[in-house]
Order: C-alpha cells, then sequence, then structure tokens
C-alpha cells in the first residue's frame, strides 16, 4: 500500500468514523435531553457500557489484534485464508455464546462488580434490568467485528467503518418513535442496542461475500492454527482486560459521587470523536498494512506507513487537544445542556473534556505504537505494559478521589495514557529502525505544535470575545461555529505556512478515498 493509499485508507475509515461519532453526538444529546443525568441515564451508562467492555475485550481489543496479522499473512501468501477465517469465526462463537448465557444469570453480580455505589438505589435495578436486555449486543457486534477484521486485512475498509452508523441510527430512531408514541423512552433506547447488534453483523456479512471471501459454519475444532491463535491472543487479551480494568475502576469511583458516572460517560463521548476518527481510523489500516510488509520483508515500507500514521494522525490530534482543553465549556454546553441536563452538568461535564484533552495525543499514540508489536505477533509486552498502567491508574484514582472527589478518575486516565505511551515507545526500540519514525515525521511535528499553539491563543482570545453571545441559548451554536471556524481557519493556515501540513498530499488523498 502507497504512503497515499494508506492516507486515502486514514480518510474513508477515519470519514465514516466521523458521521458516526456525529450521530453519536445527536444520540447522546437526545438521550440527555429525555432522561437527564438521574437514575435512567446512570443505569443506561452501566448497562450500554458492559457489552462494549467484553466487545473491546474479545473481539477489538484482543482477538482481532491476533487474528488480523495472521489472517493478513495468510491472505498475502495464499495459505487458505477463507479456511483460517472459518475456524476463528467458529470459535468464537462458541466462546460469545457461553459468555452471554453466563453474563445474563449473573447480571446482579456483573452490575455490582461495576458499580456497587448503585447498591441500594433505584439505579442497581435498573441496571440489571438494562443489562440483560442489552448484553446479547456482544454476541453479534463481536463476530461483526472478526468480519471488519477480514475486510480490513483486504483494503477494503468502508463497510466496516460504516457498520457503527447504523447503530446511532437505530438508537435515536427508536428514541425519536417511542417520543412521538408517548411510549416508555429508555426501554425503547435499550432494546435498540441489541437489534442494531444484529443488523451490523448482517450488513458486514453481505460485505464479506461480496469481498471474495467464503466463510464455511464449522464445529469448533482445536487445530494447529487455532492453538497458534489462542496462544498470541491470550496476552492480548489480557492487555485488553487490563485496559477494561481501567474503566472499571473509574467507574467503580465514579459511582459514589452524585451523577459522576454520567459526567465521565458524557466527557468520554466528547473526547472519543477525535480519537475515533483519527486514533482508531489509523490502527484499523496501519496493523494490517504493517503485517504484510513484514510478511515481505519490506522494512523500508513499514518505517514509511508507521511514520506517515503518525504524521496524519498527529497533524490532527495535537490542535483537537489544543481545542478542548481551551473551549471545553462552549463545546459541552451546545451539544449536551439541552431539556433535562442543566449548566450544572456541563461545568462538570466540561472540567472532565479538558483532564481527558490532555491525554488525547496519548490515546491516539496508543493506536499507533502497539500494531509495531501486533504485526509481529507480540503480544506479551504490549501486555506487561499495560499492567503498569493498570497499576498506576487504580493508585491515582483511587488514592485522589478522597482529596479531589469524582474527578480523579479522569487524570488518573490520562497519567496512565502517557506512562503507557512512554512504555510502548522504549520497547519499541528493540526492533530496530523500522519502529523510528523518519526524518520527514521529525522535521514536522514541531510545526504542528506551533500551529497549534498559535490556533490555542486565536482561541482563547475568540472565546472571550464571543462569551456574551456563547452564552445566549439560541445564538450560541452560531457562536460555536465561528470559534470553531476560527480555530481550523488558524491551524491549517500556520500549518500550511510552517509546512507542518502539505495541502497538496491531502487533496491527492481525498482524490483517492473517493
Amino acid at each position: 500500500m502507497t504512503p497515499i493509499r494508506l492516507m486515502s485508507g486514514f480518510l474513508t475509515v477515519g470519514g465514516w468514523t466521523l458521521i458516526s461519532r456525529v450521530l453519536g453526538f445527536i444520540r447522546d444529546a437526545m438521550i440527555l435531553a429525555y432522561l437527564g443525568t438521574g437514575p435512567l441515564y446512570q443505569a443506561y451508562v452501566v448497562a450500554f457500557r458492559l457489552p462494549n467492555m467484553f466487545r473491546r475485550f474479545f473481539a477489538e481489543g484482543a482477538f482481532n489484534m491476533a487474528f488480523v496479522p495472521m489472517f493478513s499473512k495468510r491472505l498475502e501468501g495464499k495459505q487458505d485464508p477463507d479456511g483460517f477465517a472459518s475456524q476463528a469465526f467458529a470459535g468464537l462463537t462458541t466462546i460469545l455464546i457461553g459468555l452471554t448465557l453466563i453474563a445474563m444469570a449473573a447480571m446482579p453480580w456483573l452490575i455490582y462488580g461495576l458499580a456497587s455505589g448503585f447498591a441500594g438505589q433505584e439505579q442497581f435495578d435498573l441496571s440489571v434490568e438494562f443489562g440483560r436486555i442489552a448484553f446479547p449486543y456482544v454476541l453479534f457486534i463481536s463476530l461483526a467485528a472478526l468480519l471488519s477484521g477480514m475486510l480490513n486485512a483486504a483494503g477494503r475498509f468502508a463497510a466496516a467503518a460504516a457498520a457503527p452508523v447504523l447503530l446511532n441510527v437505530l438508537l435515536i430512531g427508536a428514541m425519536a418513535v417511542a417520543a412521538w408514541l408517548g411510549g416508555d423512552i429508555a426501554r425503547a433506547l435499550i432494546w435498540a442496542i441489541p437489534v442494531a447488534g444484529v443488523v451490523q453483523f448482517a450488513l458486514l456479512w453481505v460485505a464479506v461475500k461480496r469481498a471474495g471471501f467464503t466463510l464455511k459454519l464449522k464445529r469448533p475444532r482445536l487445530t494447529s492454527e487455532m492453538r497458534r491463535l489462542v496462544k498470541v491472543a491470550i496476552p492480548a487479551a489480557l492487555a485488553g482486560g487490563v485496559v477494561q480494568v481501567n474503566l472499571l475502576v473509574g467507574q467503580q469511583v465514579a459511582s459514589y459521587f452524585d451523577k459522576a458516572v454520567g459526567w465521565l460517560f458524557a466527557a468520554d463521548r466528547l473526547y472519543q470523536l477525535p480519537l475515533g476518527v483519527v486514533g482508531i481510523a489509523v490502527g484499523v489500516v496501519l496493523l494490517p498494512d504493517l503485517s504484510r510488509r513484514l510478511q515481505a520483508r519490506d522494512d523500508a515500507g513499514a518505517k514509511d506507513a508507521l511514520s506517515r500514521a503518525a504524521e496524519v494522525s498527529l497533524a490532527l490530534t495535537i490542535p483537537s487537544a489544543v481545542a478542548l482543553v481551551i473551549i471545553p465549556f462552549p463545546l459541552v454546553s451546545v451539544l449536551f445542556e439541552r431539556g433535562a441536563a442543566t449548566v450544572d452538568d456541563t461545568a462538570a461535564i466540561a472540567v472532565a473534556v479538558a483532564i481527558y484533552g490532555l491525554g488525547l495525543p496519548a490515546f491516539v499514540m496508543q493506536k499507533i505504537l502497539q500494531p509495531i508489536f501486533f504485526a509481529r505477533e507480540d503480544t506479551r509486552r504490549p501486555f506487561h505494559y499495560a499492567v503498569v498502567s493498570m497499576v498506576a491508574n487504580a493508585v491515582l484514582a483511587i488514592g485522589l478521589a478522597p482529596v479531589i472527589g469524582w474527578i480523579a478518575p479522569a487524570i488518573a486516565t490520562t497519567v496512565a495514557a502517557w506512562l503507557m505511551v512512554a512504555l510502548l515507545r522504549v520497547g519499541a526500540r528493540s526492533y530496530g529502525d523500522v519502529a523510528r519514525f523518519d526524518s520527514r515525521f521529525q522535521s514536522r511535528i514541531w510545526r504542528m505544535v506551533l500551529a497549534s499553539a498559535v490556533m490555542g491563543g486565536a482561541l482563547w482570545l475568540a472565546h472571550v470575545s464571543l462569551s456574551n453571545f456563547l452564552g445566549m441559548p439560541w445564538i450560541r451554536a452560531f457562536a460555536l461555529a465561528v470559534l470553531i471556524a476560527i480555530g481550523a481557519v488558524t491551524y491549517f493556515g500556520v500549518a500550511h505556512v510552517t509546512g507542518a501540513i502539505r495541502l497538496g498530499e491531502l487533496k491527492q488523498a481525498l482524490g483517492r478515498s473517493r
């Protein structure tokens, strides 16, 4: 894959992810407007996070980190990729069916493990009810993640990137219909989650067939290939589990503070926009590309792909982080403050957004550095680094909570993310020159920082000038749009003049991504 094709892949995945995240904002704004930040909303947050936590653990985080490099190499070498994928599909299906049945039976204990602060309150029983309805989502979305891995390995990114759009469309539609009919909006929302999983799986099943792959339904067998997959996947699963433990620790701490679970979840949704559009897009495209290059012993091409991935992602991530730190309040106010969501909720969410913003480059850099290890089927060292990060996160979240309150988990998450990046960066040196960024990246990164700093100053001045308009209910959205436009023009203008970004390269990649 040439650098331009690699960038066009980033833009394809990033474009669809952007659409999904914008719809996600509409979804979250509707949920907050209808449910507020009370028991129904907090129960929804825990119930929705539960299957997503297991999805990241079994599918996107662990299974695909092992599956995609192995499948990519078989696809590159024409070593029966369909048979390998069929065996993996059978094994994953068996595990997920068992997990789903056990989880639904043990739901009260799972909810206690996720949010013990809810015990004895209305949101605990609601979380158990909602969790049982939503959990089957993990079965279908995890299998859909495997299908996405197959498509990404073949360089077909559009269908896999578009599938999450369906989730938000269905959830928004369910709430709108329930509100129109005067029905139970919260339960309509929860029931739409497993339905969305089925629809996403069906879309990707068709896309895999059209891509020329043939998946056969087989009885699961522990063949030598599956033993190798399990051997590689277990450390990745443990690493993925550490990430989920970090989320669990944060949610546990937050559950002891009124409304904090909802505040942190809303802040998470906001910083996930640039993370999803940039970091996830880069990770999805980079891992199979690095795997193919290493299979072909193209070390120079692997280094170039890694450097371009870092260059593209940080060119967009650094200014996004600055914006989240400088103007979190107007962002949260316009996106979430309406209906049952109050200005006090906005103030709390904005604080968390600014703290997460400080960690945003670290979250993205993890997506860039981890494929260096995973492409070589090395999942053990990232697990060891993740354990260190987990311990740091737990110590900070639990230790700081009595001192600074509910915001401790956000601070702990950001510090642990930067620690993880430092460990990955040091560990990657053992792979030699191929794991180092090239001179072009080294020269452009500081120009990106300069352009972002200039943009931050422009945003601060514009925020002060527009503060009155940003507080007016009917004008604040337009004022925020002006504020964002000022930031974007300033950043891209300075970046182009200093050579941090070459607009001609971006234009060429956009042409390829259409």
